[in-house]
C-alpha cells in the first residue's frame, strides 16, 4: 500500500490550494479516504473523509463551505480542494487509508501518507 501526497505551498489569505493523494494497492471496495492536518505543537486532527464507493463525506466543522474532498476511481486519487484560506489552515496536511466509517481520529486508520506542508500568511 502506498500514498503519496501532494499540492502543498504557500499562499496568502483567501487563496486556494488543491490537494492530491495518489493511493495503490488498496482494497478500495471497503476503503474510507481521509485528510488529516497537523499545525506545529498541535495534535493531528481530521479535516474530511470520502468513502471509495457511494457519496458519503464528512467535513470538521472548521472547514466545512470552504474545504470540499473528492475522488476520481479511475485514477485512484483523492483530492482536497482548499479555498478560502485562512492563517489557522497551517499545517502539514495527510492523506489517511482505512476500513471503517466513519472515523475520525487517526488511530484507526491504517495507511498514511508522508504529508505536505500548507502555509497560509496574513
Amino acid at each position: 500500500v502506498q500514498l503519496q501526497a501532494s499540492g502543498g505551498g504557500s499562499v496568502q489569505t483567501g487563496g486556494s490550494l488543491r490537494l492530491s493523494c495518489a493511493a495503490s494497492g488498496l482494497p478500495f471496495s471497503n476503503t474510507a479516504m481521509a485528510w488529516f492536518r497537523q499545525g506545529p505543537g498541535k495534535r493531528r486532527l481530521i479535516v474530511g473523509a470520502i468513502r471509495w464507493r457511494g457519496n458519503n463525506t464528512f467535513y470538521a466543522d472548521s472547514v466545512k463551505g470552504r474545504f470540499t474532498i473528492s475522488r476520481d476511481n479511475a485514477k485512484n486519487m483523492v483530492y482536497l480542494q482548499l479555498t478560502s484560506l485562512k492563517p489557522e489552515d497551517t499545517a502539514v496536511y495527510y492523506c489517511a487509508a482505512g476500513t471503517a466509517w466513519p472515523v475520525t481520529v487517526p488511530e484507526p486508520y491504517d495507511h498514511w501518507g508522508q504529508g505536505t506542508l500548507v502555509t497560509v500568511s496574513s
